[in-house]
């Protein structure tokens, strides 16, 4: 979707930027069009080609600036940034080819003490154009003037920046694009018939979406009845948030602890719930335990306990969770792969895959569909995923944890094309939508639900908790505290009444009735004008050819 003139509400002038920085110099040049990048999400047309070159760089806060027309952001409207970044090599990484460097762009509001909006970020390679897609979101219009500042590269490296500008989302003009996507995604057409019984009624009714939507739960919140309803009657799979990771099922060495995590089991058993199972490792060292981190430097032992981790605990659940997360968070850790080498993370995808051959095997991370993260961009997620299958891991699913705040749908689906090129099923795993008013968390809700639902490489969604004081982040609540459903939980509602399909009407003469629906399961009513009923359940499945129900078999 192109945005319209309307929707930009700031775009840079070649002329109009201010060099940050004592030496700061800015030069204006124009890019060789055999090297121009294609087509962009952010403005929907070619680059110009014209750039803005910032040199004699000091400091990583050195870059270039451009004012903003006073007036021209709102509060709480939810804006893009677009445009293209690159830079060039300081002169002693000249000849390495993994040269690259985080570049961001932050809006410096004027007000009080000068409060700065994160606005993006990308991984900048020399001879290469990487687009900008940040988004953020004002919780005052400024009193004066706001700037772009453009910055963040480490001082002597030259930043180029190209087309820069500021868009007002449309997220109804996006809602409306994302229904005729989801029509073709998650529906398809059912043909109910009967022979000889022209006119009858047909009542069909959908039962539950093929579309699976859950949450994490805890050994607290099962003891709460109004989260227990919410999440029997709104929800389809659990994850545990802390119960299955190792610093507390170990805690201590060889003091195992599985007993918390037994307990959520028979929970959600009874529930009739599945369970994703999160995590083997986590690969972020301030989220290992002190014993582990104290035999670190002991390469033979750290693999002894690892292997010991992966055979307890898969050797205990074997076929008890349909999905693990194997090594949380490798994009922005390194535990086990700086001790005992890069081979380790496939090492336990194999390991893991042996033991319990029936569970899809995920990568799970943060920040991905943000873009504003260089260490969490979806190529290097991709690039994660293509190294472990290099080294014999069976990897069967990629998480996007999905905390955000201001969401872009352009921006999310973004993400999702570019992880859905490994063919591989994406979740959503760990979903809050972080906003302090509740009415725009609906807004900022309904945009994450929709993009993963109408994305074909999305097969399901999990919340990150929903009730007020039992999240991890307390403003993305969809229930009180008092068990009552905010705005954030009725849109949360509305949307899966949306995804519903049921049906009325009569067998035409030739005996058939024909309707649309959501993939799921279903049950179908056949009344003959005799007063005769049958009944029939069956399954909507992925498919181009309508589904034939025949009532007579």
């Amino acid at each position: 979707m192109a945005c319209t003139h309307k929707d930009v509400v700031f775009e840079a002038n070649a002329n109009g930027w201010v060099p940050s920085g004592s030496r700061t110099a800015l030069s204006q040049h124009q890019e060789h069009p055999a090297r121009l990048p294609a087509v962009g999400l952010g403005h929907g047309h070619k680059p110009s080609g014209g750039y803005v070159l910032a040199s004699d760089r000091d400091d990583e806060k050195d870059g270039l600036c451009q004012a903003i027309t006073p007036g021209v952001l709102k509060r709480g409207v939810t804006y893009r940034v677009a445009g293209w970044i690159s830079v060039a090599a300081a002169e002693e990484e000249v000849g390495n080819h993994q040269i690259g460097h985080p570049v961001r762009v932050s809006i410096r509001l004027g007000d009080g003490a000068c409060a700065v909006v994160d606005g993006g970020a990308v991984w900048a390679e020399p001879g290469r154009w990487a687009e900008i897609k940040g988004a953020f979101r004002l919780r005052e219009s400024p009193r004066s003037a706001a700037v772009v500042h453009v910055h963040g590269a480490p001082a002597g490296v030259d930043v180029k920046v190209m087309d820069l500008g500021i868009i007002a989302a449309d997220r109804k003009a996006r809602f409306s694009y994302l229904k005729d996507k989801t029509d073709k995604v998650r529906k398809r057409d059912v043909v109910v018939k009967l022979g000889g019984a022209p006119g009858a009624s047909v009542r069909v009714v959908q039962l539950d979406n093929g579309f699976p939507l859950g949450s994490c739960i805890n050994g607290e919140v099962i003891q709460n009845p109004a989260f227990v309803d919410f999440f029997t009657n709104h929800l389809d799979w659990a994850v545990f948030e802390n119960e299955l990771k190792w610093y507390w099922t170990e805690a201590q060495r060889g003091q195992l602890n599985y007993g918390d995590a037994d307990r959520l089991l028979d929970f959600c058993d009874r529930a009739g719930k599945p369970v994703r199972g999160h995590c083997i490792f986590w690969a972020v060292d301030g989220d290992v335990q002190q014993w582990i981190k104290d035999i670190g430097g002991d390469r033979d032992q750290l693999m002894a306990v690892v292997q010991d981790r992966i055979r307890g605990l898969l050797g205990r659940y074997a076929g008890r969770f349909p999905h693990y997360d194997v090594n949380n968070e490798m994009l922005h850790g390194r535990f086990f792969r700086d001790r005992l080498g890069d081979d380790v993370a496939a090492l336990m995808f194999r390991e893991a895959a042996q033991l319990d051959p029936g569970a899809a095997l995920f990568v799970n991370d943060y920040n991905v569909e943000c873009a504003n993260d260089p260490n969490a961009t979806p190529d290097k997620y991709v690039d994660l995923v293509r190294s472990l299958q290099r080294g014999g891991a069976q990897v069967g699913g990629i998480g996007l944890q999905g905390h955000v705040s201001n969401p872009v749908g352009e921006v999310i689906c973004d993400a999702l094309d570019k992880l859905a090129a490994t063919d591989l099923p994406v979740w959503i795993t760990e979903l809050d939508v972080g906003e302090p008013d509740v009415a725009l968390r609906a807004d900022d809700l309904e945009v994450v639900l929709r993009e993963a639902y109408a994305h074909p490489a999305v097969q399901g969604v999990v919340l990150w908790g929903f009730m007020q004081g039992h999240m991890w982040r307390q403003d993305a609540a969809l229930v009180n505290a008092d068990g009552t459903v905010n705005d954030a939980g009725q849109r949360f509602i509305e949307l899966r009444r949306e995804w519903t399909s049921n049906a009325r009407g009569r067998l035409d003469s030739d005996g058939q009735f024909m309707f649309r629906g959501f993939h799921g399961t279903y049950v179908a009513q056949v009344t003959t004008p005799t007063g005769t009923k049958m009944l029939k359940a069956f399954t909507v499945q992925k498919g181009d050819a309508a589904l034939v129900l025949d009532m007579d078999t």
